[in-house]
């Protein structure tokens, strides 16, 4: 499994883009997607709504459970992506790229967020 350089990540298994334009990207890693199994249903926020780093902001729903989806940020979110609502599926096969769930102008970054070698240490225990 191979964790993007560029990404970082918060220990509850979301990843964020850099900012472009003061906007990020949010999903949730491969360690995560293949924990979950096969995911059958996302719940994401609504765009315009506003979500806070380290809680929850909606759920991802697979054949195993039903997990909350954390914000590893602050800020207002920009845009939704209607293709994993549409066929969650992408969550699993493309987890950070066509997979992604919103994008978020951030107004605060918690200092907490790790990069992908830190991830990988912590993934591995």
């Amino acid at each position: 499994m191979s964790n993007p350089q560029q990404l970082r990540y918060s220990k509850e298994h979301e990843w964020l883009s850099a900012a472009a334009d003061g906007v990020s990207t949010v999903g949730i890693t491969e360690h995560a997607a293949n924990a979950l199994g096969d995911v059958v249903f996302v719940q994401l926020p609504e765009v315009g709504d506003t979500v806070s780093a380290g809680e929850t902001c909606g759920e991802l729903e697979s054949t195993k459970s039903v997990s909350d989806l954390y914000s590893p940020v602050s800020g207002e979110v920009t845009e939704v992506n209607e293709d994993v609502v549409n066929d969650p599926a992408l969550v699993n096969s493309a987890p950070f790229e066509g997979g992604w769930l919103f994008k978020v102008r951030v107004t605060d970054e918690p200092a907490d967020l790790l990069s992908a070698a830190e991830y990988d240490a912590f993934v591995a225990g």
